[in-house]
């Protein structure tokens, strides 16, 4: 959202993140992987605002091939409300027939919604998705009971075929928006187990995974790898 941000991994992938891009990384079978501020941002300063989520792969599909997809700004679908108070950036998935680029190996939806001061967006939703909106800024109502959302706080909706989000009408005078971060979709309800960076279903496929990466069957570093920058 701001700042930049390098990217590469051990399969090939990389590039710059820039404002309004996306990485989308699929782990699968094994990858290393590095993100890090470019030297010149980190000594220069300024403001660096991104989101970085993990989404469960399937058991089935846990050790599929990785793969790595560069998404600017303008790769996303770009949908706004009739009135224009609202632009909802489609990522993966789809919204009301408009589809991001993002690929998913599970059914799911990914947006980055921003609301003017007082506006108010109404979102088809598929109604067997559940939905999470984490609030990246700003302070607003969402649902039908109109629940009170603001900065850093997230709001888990089921059941239902829209998604209803009203801008409150004074915001921050920093930010003077509400952005939510949208996704949403079927949930899995599989078993997961987690140990570091690993994860996967159960204990024992984790030191498996654990003995793929020592032996070195997530690939190798480069030699010319991207560090982060120290001064």
């Amino acid at each position: 959202m701001d700042g930049r941000f390098l990217h590469q991994d051990s399969h090939g992938g990389g590039g710059i993140i820039k404002e309004g891009g996306t990485q989308y990384m699929t782990a699968g079978d094994g990858i290393l992987h590095i993100e890090t501020p470019p030297e010149d941002l980190v000594m220069s300063g300024g403001i660096f605002h991104g989101v970085q989520l993990w989404i469960n792969l399937p058991k089935a599909k846990k050790r599929i091939e990785p793969a790595y997809q560069d998404l600017q700004g303008l790769d996303s679908a770009l949908v706004t409300s009739s009135d224009g108070g609202a632009l909802v950036r489609v990522l993966a998935g789809n919204i009301d027939g408009h589809s991001g680029p993002g690929i998913s190996h599970t059914p799911i939806t990914i947006t980055h919604v921003s609301l003017a001061p007082g506006a108010r967006v109404d979102i088809p939703w598929r109604a067997d998705f559940n939905a999470l909106a984490y609030v990246l800024n700003g302070t607003g109502n969402i649902g039908p009971a109109n629940q009170p959302i603001q900065t850093g706080q997230m709001a888990v909706l089921v059941d239902g075929d829209h998604i209803t989000i009203q801008a409150d009408q004074i915001q921050e005078a920093r930010l003077d928006a509400l952005d939510i971060f949208l996704i949403g979709g079927i949930p899995l309800r599989e078993q997961v187990f987690q140990y570091g960076p690993f994860v996967m279903s159960t204990r024992e496929e984790v030191m498996q995974a654990m003995e793929d990466y020592q032996k070195g069957r997530f690939g190798h570093i480069p030699v010319d790898a991207i560090m982060p920058h120290r001064a």
